[in-house]
């Protein structure tokens, strides 16, 4: 071997020390560069999964909520009907009084409601034949001296109760008109009792 032989060996030696050297340090750069990725996926793959933990039990949270004031509507519509049939019944009661006692309770309600003295009363058409007139006397009765209500000639579809007139006044007395009012002022009553 020759000395240009050996020079070219020696740069070659020394070429390819150089190359593994650095190949070396690119491999290291490499795996170093490798694991900082790797990790940095580890962590965002963590927070996704973090995040998408905290989005799903916020939004079973306002699932449960959304669950709870549905059910707490339900539960209130079913309320206000227990108490809006409550209502009903006491129509109903009151229109199947006895005959005694819904004269009674007529000839009350006129006492009351007049202001003249002097009104007429419009029933239904069965209740100004059956008992119009009873109620018109028992009325004038509790009224004492001066009362002077009649029977009127008309008759209006009504569920119990009357109208008083008195020219063009008229005081709406049906039941339907006076269950509606009590309703507003005692609802409140009422669901107390039926719900305690």
């Amino acid at each position: 071997m020759n000395g240009i032989d050996k020079i070219i060996n020696r740069i070659s030696g020394d070429a390819q020390g150089e190359i593994d050297a650095i190949l070396s340090q690119a491999r290291q750069q490499g795996e170093e560069i490798s694991a900082r990725y790797e990790a940095k996926a580890r962590a965002e793959v963590a927070d996704i999964l973090e995040r998408g933990k905290r989005a799903a039990a916020e939004r079973e949270e306002r699932l449960r909520s959304a669950a709870k004031l549905e059910q707490r509507k339900a539960q209130l519509a079913a309320k206000q009907e227990v108490i809006e049939e409550a209502f009903r019944l006491a129509l109903n009661k009151l229109q199947a009084l006895p005959e005694q006692e819904y004269v009674s309770l007529l000839a009350d309600l006129a006492a009351q409601a007049v202001t003249s003295r002097r009104e007429k009363l419009i029933f239904s058409p069965s209740d100004r034949a059956r008992l119009g007139k009873a109620v018109v006397l028992a009325a004038n009765e509790r009224l004492g001296e001066g009362a002077m209500l009649t029977l009127s000639e008309e008759s209006r579809p009504m569920k119990g109760g009357f109208i008083l007139q008195d020219g063009a006044v008229e005081v709406n007395c049906t039941f339907d008109t006076i269950v509606r009012l009590q309703r507003e002022a005692l609802a409140g009553q009422v669901a107390s009792v039926l719900f305690p």
